[in-house]
């Protein structure tokens, strides 16, 4: 009868089915009746003889809480079992039982019973340390929680890369059935009676045993998770509704792909570097701008929907071609690679090109030179790597054919016929001529014809080319050698094969590099630039292949991946540690834009600068300024940093490492005045209190070690450890009074902890309802349950911060998302304020200090944006006047 109605049954099996669904959750309902009765008669007997409570050694600030109720309840009768809402998901289960089960978020509870009656259990975890005391038979019982082992871990590094991590995780979700269940009932049905007063009354199947304005409950992965009620909230329909007034506007971008991509780095026609990191392709004025000598400023097309991995420039110096790679969306619904070419003065996206025809993504493209740039060659990164010539204002195939099943880097036409393409790769070079076949689709064809190495040494890798102006090319190659390459025509003496045999073969070649050649650059004047990968030279070539300059990049910026020609001797340069460079070789270089070049997870803001700090898996940390978007400073941790924090003085910041390490630096000097190891797994958070007279550590070893600060946070003493939660340390917040932390843990608990008073686990976490936070970053409470999505798995929210207004709540998820909802958000699917352009999880977000930014971090794709929060009030900075005044396309709006 549970089952979905089969062909030819009619509304009477329907009926029936709604009916016996009813039935069941009545059932249900009537247990958890049955149990807290006999919880609270339970209760009665245990604390009858007052003797008895001293005979068991329990303090009396304890008794007193085991035995008080809330306002509205009957004195036996905890808070958690009058949870509002009905059970309508089968998540508890009957089990005999010789003794009741212990408390549910944290240590066992107290011989005598405890404030929270198992038999609701409101956190679904109990502690590890014990089970509780005798009870009676048939108390419904949670299902047993999740061993450790099964948590999923925050702040895991994953091999996978940005795009097919969501995969591997939405397709685990596409499989299970939504486990997302708030307790917020109807109050239609809900009576204003004492719920043990009248059981058999008018509406009690339904209104009675629940006490309106107590408790909210949720599911996460069948675990559930009590949240009270604050005092002053009457009715949830009183908080707040609808999306914030507040906006996101990108303001600026951390960071360039260099590490594993080419095609990167290009020029325009109006001076601005085009480049991309994530989903965003960056368009950057280097100087003059509003970040001063050298900051410029930046413009951003965000029109793709996964990472970009390529660029190609039209001959016109405006449009552009960006191809990106595939990717799932929150459904887990595949997203088909494809290409956008876009103008770059408007931002608006001119033709889409290839949907659907790509499989791994887009590998390589390149507009013609000649015909006003009307054809697009692409290659994509399927098992054969197809090539394919489009039709640009058409947006049609004009020809396909398999290229190799060898990688290939580069591909390009010729600048002097449009019927010539060149491609290289791993050990091959080809060159291809194609006919448009009249410009029908698909009736154009493509041959390809190989390059002949003869007496010299197959490289591995051919990496890189460009055409020189009397028709020979040069390619770069794994081996530090430049080959130039002629092409020359035989008359055939082969019966049949017609008259003459073009063939491409190797005119010169010059060693030029240690190591390998990553990047050729023809210069306006003729000479070439060619980029070295181990020995880092920047060399300048001219006829003949003579050197005529060279200038090395410092090795902390990594080896040249790209080489851009700018106005007049200017040069840009990208490196693999995705920073990207300008200067010149007589006078050298100097970093423009700076990247993180691993994963990330930690992020801190100044407490009253537009500064913040970052670091993660590239065990960098890094402070930067967020007024001049430019790199305050850096330096190597030696090991990997997960978290940080600053002291409310900003004199120092402390920053947590993988290895339960965790430091304590000057943010001027970046002398290390304290290493302390606490445990032996990673920290996953670390937070001052708003005094700045306390630290407290949250670790993987599931405790919190809390230390007392002096000296403007240079000293600091252990004070106590906070030991209840079963599960590893997720995030924390401190009171506004310093005295007080509520923590999160990965089994989804919320405890509280009365540090002032010895590091204590308040047991009674009602009583905690109506205590201010100095921050809200915990992603379970009930100010914010209402971000989290239907169906989540409890790993969809990796980081959340409210504003120090007080006014939304910004949220970092799985699916490459920001959101923005208004706080507090206590709302069943709270409508949000979504924002894409990272190209991976994101991992955290902070406000700066006057709520005037908000700063974000991509995971795998080591990205950072700025968003400048804009709206209600005005509290966001006025915007710069940019350069040009872009017209945001739908494809590239601000606001998804």
């Amino acid at each position: 009868m549970d089952g979905a109605a089969g062909p030819g049954e009619g509304p009477a099996h329907e009926t029936l089915q709604t009916l016996s669904q009813r039935l069941r959750v009545q059932e249900e309902e009537m247990e958890l009746v049955k149990a807290a009765l006999a919880e609270a008669l339970r209760l009665l007997r245990l604390h009858g003889p007052s003797t008895s409570l001293q005979d068991s050694g329990i303090p009396a600030s304890t008794r007193d809480s085991s035995i008080t109720a809330p306002p509205g309840l009957p004195p036996t009768c905890s808070p958690s079992l009058v949870s509002r809402g009905t059970q309508t998901e089968g998540k508890l289960e009957m089990e005999p039982s010789s003794g009741p089960p212990g408390l549910s978020n944290g240590p066992p509870a107290l011989q005598g019973g405890s404030e929270e009656p198992s038999g609701t259990q409101s956190e679904g975890c109990s502690s590890s340390s014990g089970a509780g005391s005798p009870g009676p038979p048939g108390v419904l019982r949670p299902v047993q929680p999740l061993q450790r082992s099964d948590t999923p871990r925050r702040n895991s590094s994953s091999s996978s890369s940005p795009s097919e991590r969501p995969r591997q995780k939405l397709s685990r979700k596409a499989a299970s059935s939504a486990n997302l269940l708030l307790r917020s009932g109807s109050t239609e049905s809900r009576g204003s009676k004492d719920p043990l007063s009248s059981p058999g009354g008018p509406g009690s199947r339904r209104s009675n045993y629940n006490l309106e304005g107590i408790s909210v409950k949720m599911f996460l992965r069948g675990r559930p998770i009590t949240m009270y009620i604050p005092s002053g909230i009457r009715s949830l329909e009183e908080l707040p509704s609808g999306p914030p007034p507040e906006t996101l506007s990108l303001d600026w971008v951390y960071g360039y792909r260099g590490r594993d991509s080419r095609s990167n780095l290009f020029v325009l026609r109006s001076g601005e570097v085009v480049y991309f990191i994530a989903c965003v392709v960056v368009l950057y004025r280097p100087g003059g701008g509003p970040g001063g000598p050298g900051g410029g400023g930046q413009r951003h097309y965000r029109g793709h929907t996964d990472c970009v991995r390529c660029l190609a420039v039209h001959p016109d110096g405006v449009r552009v071609a960006s191809g990106q790679t595939a990717g799932v969306d929150k459904d887990g619904k595949p997203l088909q690679p494809v290409v956008h070419i876009w103008d770059s003065e408007t931002l608006l996206k001119l033709q889409e090109i290839g949907l659907g025809a790509f499989e791994r993504g887009v590998g390589a493209l390149a507009f013609s030179a000649v015909d006003q740039g009307a054809f697009l060659c692409v290659v994509d990164d399927s098992n054969e790597h197809m090539l394919s010539v489009w039709d640009c204002n058409r947006g049609v195939k004009l020809a396909e054919i398999k290229s190799t099943n060898d990688s290939v880097l580069a591909v390009g036409f010729s600048p002097r016929d449009s019927s010539c393409i060149v491609t290289s790769g791993k050990s091959h070079v080809h060159f291809w001529s194609w006919s448009s076949g009249a410009g029908v689709p698909g009736n154009g064809t493509l041959a390809r014809k190989q390059g002949v190495f003869g007496k010299y040494k197959k490289p591995k890798f051919i990496s890189c080319f460009v055409f020189l102006p009397d028709g020979n090319i040069l390619t770069g190659d794994s081996e530090g050698n430049i080959l130039t390459w002629g092409r020359s025509v035989s008359d055939s003496k082969t019966p049949g094969r017609g008259g003459a045999k073009e063939t491409y073969t190797i005119v010169a070649q010059v060693h030029a590099h240690e190591g390998s050649i990553f990047a050729l650059c023809l210069r306006r004047d003729g000479t070439v630039l060619s980029g070295g990968g181990r020995d880092r030279r920047l060399v300048q070539w001219g006829p003949g292949l003579v050197a005529l300059q060279e200038a090395e990049i410092p090795e902390h910026f990594g080896a040249v991946r790209a080489i851009a020609e700018g106005l007049g001797s200017e040069l840009l340069v990208g490196t693999t540690k995705n920073a990207l460079l300008r200067g010149d070789l007589a006078q050298g270089f100097s970093p423009v834009i700076q990247g993180h070049t691993d994963e990330l997870w930690g992020l801190c803001t100044h407490p009253s600068q537009n500064r913040f700090l970052t670091c993660g898996h590239d065990r960098q940390l890094c402070l930067w300024d967020g007024e001049g978007h430019a790199l305050a400073w850096s330096m190597d941790l030696k090991e990997t940093g997960l978290c940080a924090d600053f002291h409310p003085s900003g004199a120092v910041v402390v920053v947590g490492l993988n290895t339960g390490r965790w430091l304590v630096l000057d943010t001027e000097t970046r002398e290390i005045v304290s290493d302390v190891t606490d445990g032996n797994e990673q920290l996953s958070v670390v937070r001052y209190s708003p005094d700045g007279l306390y630290l407290a550590i949250g670790s993987h070893d599931n405790m919190i070690y809390i230390y007392s600060v002096s000296s403007c946070g240079t000293k600091a003493s252990r004070f106590g450890r906070c030991m209840g939660h079963s599960s590893f340390i997720t995030h924390l917040d401190w009171s506004k009074d310093g005295n007080f932390i509520m923590s999160n843990s990965g089994d989804y608990e919320i405890l509280y902890w009365d540090v002032a008073g010895g590091c204590k686990l308040l047991r009674n976490r009602y009583e905690s309802r109506d205590r201010e936070w100095a921050t809200y970053t915990c992603v379970l409470g009930f100010h914010v349950y209402g971000v989290w999505p239907d169906g989540s798995d409890g790993t969809d929210i990796n980081s959340l911060c409210r504003s120090h207004n007080e006014r939304v709540v910004a949220v970092a998820d799985d699916f490459c998302k920001v959101h923005l909802f208004q706080y507090p958000c206590a709302r069943a699917k709270a409508p949000s304020r979504m924002y894409s352009g990272h190209g991976s999880h994101v991992t955290s977000v902070r406000f700066t200090h006057d709520d005037s930014y908000l700063v974000s971090l991509g995971g795998k794709d080591a990205s950072i944006f700025q968003w400048r929060v804009l709206g209600a009030g005005g509290s966001g900075p006025t915007p710069a006047t940019p350069s040009r005044t872009p017209s945001l396309s739908p494809a590239s709006s601000l606001d998804v």
